[in-house]
């Protein structure tokens, strides 16, 4: 255990990198409280969506760097701002007509439009702890509606009264003047109406912590900024919820760097501490987009587990957090080979590599070994070619290739199979396009055609680097640079313009079935 702490005390993993950080906060003290909080927000204003999954998963990772390198116990919140009032309606649900009726009612009080549960918050909330419930991760939900109602925001509320004028200055320097003329930290929740009001104070009483305001009627009312009555606005909730909860350590995306300042100096003013923070970029869908919860593009978590691993997202949310990355379905299949490429490589590697390698932060250090004989990208090209619509046909490949390989003895590569044939109908099968030989391509072909009949006539092994090199051989003369020889074999033969390592690919399939491709790809046949 003393070499992993060293290792992890000298990683340069971010998790690592962040929970040092983390831990010179207390290097003088421990916490009164007798824990380190880490906190994750979530706004469940649309479905829960990957970025959401990858900010708790991030966090975790950090949050276990720390209990490598510290023996101070730890918690995380998952804590969701379900008392916003609902802007507008998401794109992506249904009922959209009757969810319009309830626009700037808390989300806990804005009608389900899939009619499972008492509100839109409540599903969305469900939503979010069954994904989290799925993925194993150690967390307590804390709800904004829960967290307002029933007191335990009080305290601080009452500060945000007594410090009323403190936090508006800080709050005014960051506004328009037109926004700054109606502003208020405190949002009362309309009696009659339900709806969250963006109206200005007419007075905030600290002799009785209420405030007092005109609806947007002209009716004038006063109500206790407790009980769940009031709310705070977003910027002053985030440095609130630091100060009532004692945050540690928090991370969000870009977007809200900007007022991290803000946050900070609110928790100040209110008697906290300002937690660490980690900003990560935002994820972009195919066109560079950022993705939205209420617009639903990019991929959703369930759709990423339709074609591939838990761990393979959890390898993708490792990968350069600080790095806008494209979150599209062709990152799928990298994704998954790479992963299996460093479970491969953990075993024989130095305490100081592993704790670097995505594969300890993914499975906290009990890493488990790859049984993956046949790589993700290879079973995707057989299935093309084998024009898959189940598993099973796979299999028969696979155990050709690998004879000791069993679905049983072979969870991963089984699972992967299933990936592989759901990933190729739906994302491959439609885009495959087959195009015939130039002259030159022509010639190459026949000449590996007759090859490999030779090859397969002197039952020779059937080895991957062997079929490569005949490969080779066939096209140095003919193809400068070399890769307009693989380009035409995965055109010609795949209807792809990229593929797998082809002489893997011909030990897998097979040397008589690639004769037999050949011959069609030949006579135009596959298209």
């Amino acid at each position: 255990m003393s070499d992993l702490r060293d290792a992890g005390m000298n990683s340069k993993a971010w998790p690592f990198e962040e929970a040092r950080r983390l831990l010179k906060r207390y290097e003088k003290a421990p916490p009164e409280k007798g824990f380190v909080l880490f906190e994750t927000g979530y706004g469940p204003s649309g479905l829960p969506h990957i970025g959401t999954f990858g900010e708790v998963l991030r966090t975790t990772m950090i949050r276990r760097a720390f209990e490598v390198i510290s023996d101070i116990p730890t918690r995380l919140i998952c804590f969701s701002d379900d008392m916003d009032g609902m802007r507008k309606v998401p794109g992506n649900v249904p009922n959209q007509d009757r969810l319009r009726e309830d626009l700037q009612r808390p989300l806990t009080a804005v009608y389900d439009p899939f009619e499972t549960h008492e509100s839109f918050g409540h599903h969305n909330n469900a939503m979010l702890r069954r994904f989290l419930d799925t993925f194993g991760f150690d967390y307590e939900f804390y709800s904004a509606t829960e967290f307002y109602k029933s007191g335990q925001f009080d305290g601080v509320l009452k500060r945000a009264v007594e410090k009323y004028d403190d936090i508006m200055k800080v709050m005014l320097k960051s506004l328009r003047d037109e926004r700054a003329q109606t502003y208020s930290i405190f949002l009362p929740i309309h009696p009659e109406t339900g709806r969250v009001l963006y109206v200005p104070m007419k007075s905030v009483n600290k002799d009785d912590y209420t405030i007092t305001f005109d609806d947007p009627d002209g009716r004038e009312w006063t109500l206790p900024v407790t009980g769940g009555q009031v709310k705070l606005q977003w910027k002053p909730d985030f440095g609130a919820r630091w100060a009532a909860l004692d945050v540690d350590f928090e991370m969000y995306g870009k977007d809200h760097s900007t007022n991290t300042p803000i946050y900070d100096r609110i928790c100040e003013i209110l008697g906290g501490k300002k937690p660490e923070h980690f900003t990560y970029e935002l994820f972009l869908d195919d066109k560079g987009q950022k993705i939205s919860k209420s617009s639903g593009n990019g991929i959703s978590i369930d759709e990423w587990l339709t074609y591939a691993s838990t761990e393979s997202l959890s390898y993708f949310m490792f990968q350069k957090p600080k790095t806008a990355k494209r979150l599209f379905f062709d990152v799928i299949p990298r994704a998954m080979d790479e992963y299996h490429q460093q479970l491969r490589a953990y075993p024989g590697q130095t305490p100081e590599q592993q704790v670097a390698n995505p594969v300890f932060h993914i499975h906290n250090g009990d890493v488990p070994a790859s049984d993956m004989v046949v790589p993700f990208s290879m079973l995707l090209n057989l299935a093309s070619v084998a024009g898959a619509e189940e598993k099973e046909q796979l299999w028969g490949f696979i155990r050709r290739y690998a004879p000791d390989a069993t679905p049983e003895a072979n969870p991963q590569l089984d699972a992967a199979a299933g990936y592989a044939v759901r990933y190729y109908n739906d994302f491959v099968k439609p885009e495959k396009v087959y195009r015939a030989p130039t002259d030159v391509e022509r010639e190459a072909l026949l000449e590996l055609k007759n090859k490999l009949t030779i090859f397969q006539s002197l039952e020779l092994p059937v080895d991957g680097d062997a079929l490569q090199q005949i490969i080779f051989d066939v096209g140095r003369d003919r193809f400068d640079p070399m890769r307009d020889w693989f380009k035409a074999l995965y055109e010609v033969l795949l209807g792809a313009s990229q593929g797998p390592r082809f002489g893997g690919f011909i030990a897998l399939y097979g040397v008589a079935e690639t004769v037999d491709l050949i011959e069609k790809g030949l006579a135009g046949e596959l298209g």
